[in-house]
């Protein structure tokens, strides 16, 4: 079984900060790290490769420091990784980024399965896996809570709906997004840090993936981001210091009037 788990390089949760001029997300001089819900896509990788046999090939489209999240992905276990990196690739929504890698997958010889994490914790969408399955043209599964067989060609899955859990059979090739469900990840081993300073990671551009300029970085990207705001905070609220029994009934009469006002209480 072949297996392809792109993920991304994501600055830290604290870190997060937008160019309020290109409306993407501040990369250069941000400490980053593997977006923490990919981690779960790999070590689903990680399980069926040790159930099943074959290998994984881990890649991440962004800038020459992402090889760092390649490189830790090697060190947990996969076999072989590539890096799309490309300055034509800058400013790329999750429709351009989804095509991109789509190239990227199309040009490595085949594949049988595609994991990746549920969504990254700067863009928040959960749409380029389903961009990536689109562009592919292969079924897809999205949150996947259990991967429960493979059986003549197919997956046996749980995902979770609204309603609870859903049971799937599903053909291969296909792509899966999983949610934290999935499998608790492991820690890099030493031996597979060893192995991962070792590796020749190829680096795959735009001539390289043969891509189609239209679709690429910010000119390619349909949709953009025309204002960042700040929220604000415009209520105006009043504090009630509680001491004693006189000052407590007081400030539940008063907020018992506010809410019969606002037409909360009947």
């Amino acid at each position: 079984m072949k297996i392809i788990v792109p993920i991304k390089q994501v600055p830290e949760s604290s870190n997060v900060k937008m160019d309020p001029e290109t409306g993407t997300v501040i990369r250069t001089g941000v400490e980053t790290v593997v977006n923490p819900l990919d981690l779960y896509a790999l070590e689903a990788a990680l399980r069926l490769k040790e159930q099943h046999g074959g290998t994984i090939t881990v890649i991440s489209m962004g800038p020459p420091q992402a090889m760092k999240a390649l490189k830790e992905a090697v060190a947990m276990g996969c076999d072989e990784g590539a890096l799309i990196s490309d300055r034509k690739f800058g400013g790329s929504d999750t429709h351009a980024t989804s095509y991109t890698l789509s190239q990227a997958i199309c040009g490595m010889g085949g594949y049988d399965l595609i994991i990746t994490g549920e969504r990254a914790t700067d863009g928040d969408t959960a749409q380029v896996g389903p961009g990536i399955a689109a562009w592919l043209g292969i079924p897809l599964a999205t949150y996947v809570s259990r991967i429960e067989a493979l059986e003549n060609g197919r997956l046996h899955l749980e995902r979770l709906v609204e309603e609870g859990c859903q049971l799937l059979s599903v053909p291969l090739p296909c792509l899966l997004t999983v949610v934290k469900a999935v499998a608790a990840p492991r820690l890099p081993t030493l031996k597979g840090k060893i192995r991962s300073k070792n590796l020749q990671v190829p680096v795959l551009n735009a001539e390289t993936l043969r891509a189609d300029p239209e679709y690429l970085g910010l000119a390619g990207s349909p949709t953009k981001v025309v204002r960042i705001d700040t929220p604000k905070v415009t209520r105006k609220g009043r504090i009630l210091n509680v001491q004693d029994d006189i000052s407590l009934k007081a400030a539940v009469d008063e907020l018992a009037a506010l809410l019969e006002k606002k037409g909360v209480l009947p």
